[in-house]
C-alpha cells in the first residue's frame, strides 16, 4: 500500500472517507473485546504502532533481541509475516526462503539476526508463539501484532515517528491510524519515540504520552563503508516503505548527492520491469550509484543486486539504562 497523501491533512478527501472509519473503530473495538487472549509461558514483548505505514518496529525489534541476548536470555521473533505465502508456523531460513514466501520484513530480520535470533512467521500468533518456545525461546518478541489481541502481551510497547507522528489523527481509510490514539495508548505499557539526535520531542506527541513511560530512540546507517561510499557522490534512490522520504533524508545526512528518487507502494515486490527502469533512471540521472532500504533490498533478484547497493541501519537508544531496565523487570533479571 502507498501511503496517501491525504493522511497528512484534514482535507476534503480525508472528510469524505470520515464516516467509513467508523466502521473501522467499531471493528476494532469490536475485536478486542471478543477475541480470546491466549496466555503463554514466556514473556511477551509486542512491538507495535497505531498507524498503518513504517514507523521504524523492526530495527527497534532486533536491538531489542540484542538486549536480552546479552542479558542471557534466548528470544525468538515472531511475526505474521506480511505479504508472504506460507501460513506458519515456519522458522524462516535465509537459504530456503524468500520474501514472497515469508514476507520482507521477516527475511530482513533473519538475514540481520543469522547467527543469533530465530525469526518465525505465523498468521497465527499463538501457534507462532508455541512453536518458538518448542526450539527453546523463553522470550517471545511480536513484530506488530499490536491490535491482534489473540496472544496475551506482558509487555507492549508503541513506536512512533517524532516528525510524522499520527499525521492527521483519523482512521483508516480517512487517516492512518488501526485504531482510536485513546485506546491504543491505555494498553501500551511504554512508547519509542524516533527521533533525530538534537531533536525536540514534539509537543503534541510529549502531551499524549504524558502518562506513559517514554524513551527516545535514533535510527542511524550501521554500515561504515556504505557511509563513505556515499559521500559526495550522486545517488539515485527508491523505497518501497511507509515513508520513503525518510530514507532520502537518511542518505542526505550522509552528504550524498540525491539526483533521483523512486517511490513505490510498502512491501512492493519488484519486477524485472521495476529494476530496468530504475537503472533506466539511474543513468540518464548520472547517479554514481544506486540505493536502496535493506527492506526492499530482499526483493530484488540476484540479477540486479551486483547493480543496487542497501544501506543497513540500527537503533541507537538515548536512554539505554531505561531499556535494560524495562527488559529486567519483565525478564526476571536482575
Amino acid at each position: 500500500m502507498r501511503t496517501p497523501e491525504f493522511w497528512k491533512h484534514r482535507g476534503l478527501i480525508s472528510t469524505l472517507l470520515f464516516p467509513l472509519s467508523g466502521f473501522y473503530y467499531l471493528g476494532s473495538i469490536l475485536r478486542q473485546k471478543l477475541t480470546s487472549s491466549t496466555k503463554i509461558d514466556v514473556p511477551v514483548i509486542c512491538v507495535g504502532n497505531l498507524t498503518a505505514g513504517g514507523s521504524g518496529k523492526t530495527p527497534i525489534t532486533l536491538s531489542l533481541a540484542s538486549s536480552l541476548q546479552q542479558m542471557g536470555k534466548n528470544p525468538h521473533i515472531v511475526s505474521r509475516g506480511y505479504g508472504g505465502t506460507q501460513e506458519g508456523p515456519l522458522r524462516v531460513l535465509p537459504s530456503q526462503h524468500s520474501a514472497r514466501d515469508v514476507g520482507d520484513e521477516p527475511l530482513m530480520m533473519a538475514l540481520a539476526q543469522s547467527q543469533t535470533t530465530p525469526v518465525w512467521v505465523s498468521k497465527n500468533r499463538v501457534a507462532g508463539a508455541k512453536s518458538a518456545i518448542k526450539e527453546g525461546a523463553n522470550v517471545i518478541l511480536l513484530d506488530d501484532g499490536f491490535q491482534n489481541p489473540a496472544l496475551q502481551k506482558d509487555l507492549s510497547i508503541i513506536v512512533v515517528d517524532n516528525k510524522t507522528g499520527f499525521s492527521n489523527g483519523r482512521l483508516i481509510p480517512s487517516g492512518p491510524l488501526r485504531e482510536s490514539i485513546t485506546n491504543g495508548i491505555k494498553r501500551a505499557d511504554a512508547v519509542f519515540i524516533i527521533k533525530q539526535p538534537n531533536e525536540t520531542i514534539n509537543p503534541e506527541l510529549a502531551t499524549i504520552f504524558a502518562t506513559k513511560a517514554v524513551s527516545c530512540v535514533t535510527i542511524k546507517p550501521a554500515d561504515e563503508t556504505n557511509q563513505l561510499e556515499l559521500k559526495n557522490k550522486k545517488i539515485f534512490a527508491f523505497a518501497g516503505i511507509g515513508y520513503p522520504q525518510k530514507f532520502y533524508n537518511t542518505l542526505e545526512t550522509l552528504s550524498a548527492q540525491i539526483c533521483g528518487t523512486t517511490d513505490f507502494p510498502d512491501h512492493h515486490k519488484y519486477s524485472k520491469n521495476d529494476l530496468d527502469k530504475i537503472l533506466s533512471l539511474a543513468r540518464k540521472a548520472g547517479a554514481d550509484g544506486i540505493f536502496t532500504t535493506e527492506k526492499d533490498f530482499v526483493k530484488i533478484s540476484e540479477t540486479f543486486k551486483g547493480k543496487i547497493s542497501y544501506l543497513p541501519i540500527h537503533a541507537v537508544w538515548d536512554n539505554p539504562q531505561f531499556i535494560n531496565s524495562l527488559l529486567s523487570k519483565l525478564t526476571g533479571i536482575t
